[in-house]
């Protein structure tokens, strides 16, 4: 399944954007909380998407040769969407986690560099704890929007991110705890 398509589907639904008002809502918005996309895959994604009819776009040429691309969903789109967004699936198998991962093999490094490993991921997931909190007080003043707008959605998932961080950050401190 190609979920980039469907969130960038479910961008240009709520306003028509430019391929980089995309790539900067995976940057800047509560989107980068929990999916990410590069450039590299933004631009070939927004392609198939207009080559299937599920967004169109019309081209602002600017000076000589600046060209801009104002991407907005087709109805054909907005049902594709709205199909996907309705579909109740099943949670994925498994999250997959590097650190963890390295975590299941530690019985291989000296006590002194998983200890290591652990306090850089502990200070890593707080300085992103702490990036989601800001973001949460400075756009929503940590009060939830009302129901029916973009924003609640927004609002709903990084307020997921942030407990998601608070409980790596405690699994990190137990384990911590037991390299004492």
């Amino acid at each position: 399944m190609r979920n980039l398509k469907y969130a960038i589907l479910g961008l240009v639904n709520r306003e028509p954007m430019t391929g980089y008002d995309i790539k900067k809502a995976f940057e800047d918005r509560a989107l980068t909380s929990f999916w990410h996309a590069e450039h590299s895959q933004i631009y070939p994604e927004l392609k198939k998407l207009v080559e299937e009819g599920m967004l169109e776009y019309d081209t602002d040429i600017r000076g000589e040769k600046m060209e801009k691309k104002l991407y907005t969903i087709t109805p054909a789109g907005r049902d594709e969407f709205l199909n996907w967004l309705r579909d109740d699936v099943p949670i994925e198998r498994t999250y997959k986690d590097i650190f963890r991962l390295r975590t299941y093999y530690s019985d291989s490094l000296l006590d002194r560099e998983f200890e290591k490993l652990l306090q850089s991921q502990k200070k890593q997931h707080k300085e992103k704890h702490e990036y989601l909190a800001a973001v949460k007080e400075k756009v929503f003043n940590n009060t939830p929007p009302e129901k029916g707008t973009p924003e609640l959605g927004d609002f709903m998932v990084l307020d997921g991110a942030i407990l998601r961080e608070d409980a790596y950050i405690a699994w990190l401190d137990k384990c911590i705890e037991i390299y004492k």
